[in-house]
């Protein structure tokens, strides 16, 4: 991963429902500039739409048109969404009510908000308090991205491990794949939980040596509870410094995890960091590659303004405060 990626500021996904070619000039330059993502469904209709969100694709909210499909289909489909995936903001663009006015009782709470072509600065507003509400330092972004892909290539010695850019899960509480680790991460500015996700045969290919018989599962259920070690031992030595805890403080709050629906809730709205990382076999000629998703959910405890970085022996020898023996 290029270093200026992890500068930029933290980016996340929204599904763009929206058939007004009017407004797609618009979107565009308003996701440049409000640092989103946005992706369309290829094909038309409500079916798309909830197959796309049945899947694993990674999503911060919904830009909904409230005529998309149809007049009133589009609050139709929001009902659907929301049964489907309640976690997740839908931003309503109306045509000429720039608010939820009119809208019924039961459909007015499904909405982050309404806006319109004439008044973004609404969207803007919403995007600001239920999106981009938590700010994560570049420094430790970046300082994140690179331990975590030493301990994956420690483990994983035949492959190349590069990190995309990371960026924002709000409120989206799917669980990525069959292999979940979760490790609690304390710290006197941060509580909270890491995960690591990842689909199971694939990744297990990638341990199996040549012509030798396959892994057993638990082999893999080990190497991943070692690269999950591995990467909060570092994050520990790094950043663990700073802030002062209050044992009186030290809250918990109940984990529910609903296996059938691959779910997982850690009582908290507050936007998750996650960054996805590739795998690439280097001798592979088919050129496949297994992703895995790591995610951090600050849920207990968040102070950035205490974090700091623990120096290194090289950074103390070149401030003159250690000296080579």
């Amino acid at each position: 991963m290029r270093e200026d990626a992890m500068e930029n500021h933290l980016r996340t996904k929204m599904l763009a429902l929206e058939d007004s070619q009017a407004y797609v000039g618009s979107l565009k330059h308003f996701c440049r500039d409000h640092e989103l993502i946005c992706i369309r469904p290829q094909k038309a209709g409500a079916d798309s739409v909830m197959n796309i969100l049945r899947s694993n694709v990674d999503l911060g909210g919904i830009l909904l048109f409230e005529h998309y499909g149809g007049r009133q289909a589009g609050l139709e489909l929001a009902r659907q969404i929301h049964a489907a995936r309640p976690e997740l903001p839908i931003f309503l663009r109306r045509e000429q009510t720039p608010s939820l006015a009119g809208l019924s009782e039961r459909d007015a709470p499904r909405f982050c908000c309404a806006y319109t072509l004439n008044d973004l600065h609404i969207l803007s507003d919403a995007l600001a308090s239920s999106i981009f509400s938590r700010v994560y330092p570049n420094q430790l972004v970046r300082g994140i991205a690179e331990m975590s892909r030493d301990a994956l290539a420690q483990l994983f010695p035949r492959c190349e491990v590069t990190a995309q850019s990371p960026f924002l899960a709000v409120k989206d509480r799917l669980v990525y794949g069959e292999m979940f680790t979760l490790i609690a991460i304390e710290s006197g500015w941060c509580r909270g939980y890491m995960m690591l996700q990842a689909e199971e045969a694939p990744l297990m290919a990638l341990l199996e040596p040549a012509g030798e018989a396959a892994m057993d599962f638990r082999q893999l259920n080990a190497a991943l509870g070692e690269a999950t070690n591995l990467i909060w031992g570092a994050f520990k030595n790094r950043y663990a410094g700073g802030g002062a805890q209050n044992p009186a403080l030290l809250t918990q709050v109940p984990i529910i995890v609903n296996h059938q629906r691959r779910y997982i809730s850690f009582g908290s709205e507050d936007p998750q960091l996650c960054i996805k990382y590739q795998l690439r076999e280097r001798d592979a000629a088919d050129g496949r590659h297994v992703t895995l998703m790591q995610r951090f959910v600050f849920n207990l405890c968040w102070s950035p303004g205490d974090f700091q970085e623990t120096p290194s022996i090289e950074s103390l020898v070149e401030s003159g405060e250690l000296e080579l023996f």
